[in-house]
């Protein structure tokens, strides 16, 4: 393997276990030096060895992301140790799935916390070392339960679709900075997939696919957009599903219509509607649009 990451540092957050660990191992495997952000101790110190066997400088960090201050120490951690911070991975995640009508206000700040507002704390924190050297690459994981939607999930489906518009953001503001920011909806089976129901024989199926898709798959795509070689692709989605890597669409106009006198409410169910109806999005989940088997 080429060390296409050699003399450069990356804060992988969530990265003692499953996805976040195996784009910590892509990373040192391409020569990369990692700070391993994980709550858990023992499971980042685990991952923190396996990286030293490779012979790549690799730290333990347990800030937690949803704090600004940990956040911020995370990346001064890299810039430290490293003498540089050249990427960050947006990995971290918990859920707190719940039918919306029970859903209450801890469940949806929780997620929100960690997910929304975590992926802001730790990618703001990197953006003036970013700016000031000009060049830097976010990686931030999304999920078709946001880019779709799927069922009891309100919670993370507003989180991680609001971090495919930060990834957006972050990628128009900082273009001018040489500095790219992508997004990645993995497919993988991990403890915190595992939390998922399975009261039904729908949701039952939905597991058993994630069963199927190991992080490895995931962990090469976000270390490749980590690249140098990848410093023109920004602003983009994708979605890995075992060996698939699927470029996903973005939100564009689809049909409109127009009326010159301008629009009643009468006028907008005779015309207007009956026009739009045709292209309106169904009811769709996330199994129903990737409903066959990983391959």
């Amino acid at each position: 393997m080429k060390k296409h990451m050699e003399g450069k540092s990356v804060v992988v957050t969530g990265a003692g276990r499953s996805i976040g660990r195996a784009i910590a191992l892509e990373i040192a495997k391409m020569g990369g030096s990692v700070v391993v952000n994980d709550i858990n101790k023992e499971n980042a110190e685990s991952v923190v060895t396996e990286l030293k066997e490779l012979g790549v400088g690799a730290v333990v960090n347990t800030d937690s992301i949803s704090s600004w201050d940990g956040a911020n120490n995370m990346i001064k951690q890299a810039v430290d140790a490293f003498g540089r911070i050249d990427a960050v991975v947006n990995n971290a995640g918990i859920l707190r799935d719940v039918i919306f009508h029970k859903m209450t206000k801890d469940d949806f700040d929780e997620v929100v916390d960690v997910h929304l507002r975590g992926y802001f704390y730790v990618s703001r924190a990197a953006a003036t070392y970013f700016r000031n050297q000009s060049s830097g690459a976010y990686v931030h994981m999304t999920s078709t339960s946001g880019l779709i939607g799927n069922f009891g999930q309100a919670n993370y489906s507003a989180a991680k679709l609001g971090i495919a518009g930060l990834s957006k953001s972050i990628a128009l503001d900082m273009k001018r900075y040489n500095v790219r920011s992508n997004c990645i909806a993995p497919f993988a089976w991990s403890p915190l997939v595992a939390t998922i129901p399975t009261e039904s024989p729908d949701q039952a199926l939905r597991v058993e696919r994630m069963k199927r898709m190991t992080p490895d798959k995931v962990g090469v795509v976000a270390a490749a957009l980590c690249c140098d070689k990848a410093a023109h692709i920004t602003g983009q989605i994708f979605a890995v599903r075992m060996n698939e890597i699927f470029l996903m669409g973005q939100s564009r106009p689809v049909r409109s219509v127009h009326n010159g006198e301008g629009w009643t409410v009468d006028s907008i169910f005779e015309t207007a509607m009956p026009a739009l109806e045709k292209n309106m999005y169904q009811l769709d989940r996330s199994q129903d649009i990737f409903s066959w088997d990983p391959i």
